[in-house]
């Protein structure tokens, strides 16, 4: 879905229309106790304040096994590309209590 707002490249100076991007991040808690559904609830809230998504906006989060009962958190989101980098939101995760380390996996405009 392309937004209305046209915006200049700075690479090639030709107008074009900023996108919609999904981001996926992967969160590494502090150890296997770590309460999961409480660190899920905090990450999702902190993406939706981030990213200006409304309730109705889904962030998708998925546990992924490591080893030895750790589990990562794999969290799917969409935001608008005109944000900008997601490294506010990286420190804003890495700061909640039980986040060991944020990685961002994977960015990419959808299509549709």
């Amino acid at each position: 879905m392309l937004l209305s707002t046209p915006v200049t490249s700075v690479v090639s100076g030709v107008q074009t229309d900023m996108a919609t991007v999904v981001v996926s991040l992967k969160l590494m808690p502090e150890s296997p106790d770590i309460n999961l559904s409480e660190l899920q609830a905090a990450v999702s809230k902190a993406v939706r304040t981030f990213g200006g998504l409304d309730k109705d906006d889904e962030v998708r989060c998925t546990l992924e096994p490591i080893a030895f009962g750790l589990n990562s958190l794999i969290v799917l989101f969409a935001m608008d590309e005109k944000k900008g980098s997601t490294e506010p939101l990286e420190k804003a995760l890495s700061a909640l209590e039980g986040v060991s380390s944020v990685e961002v996996t994977d960015v990419r405009r959808a299509v549709g």
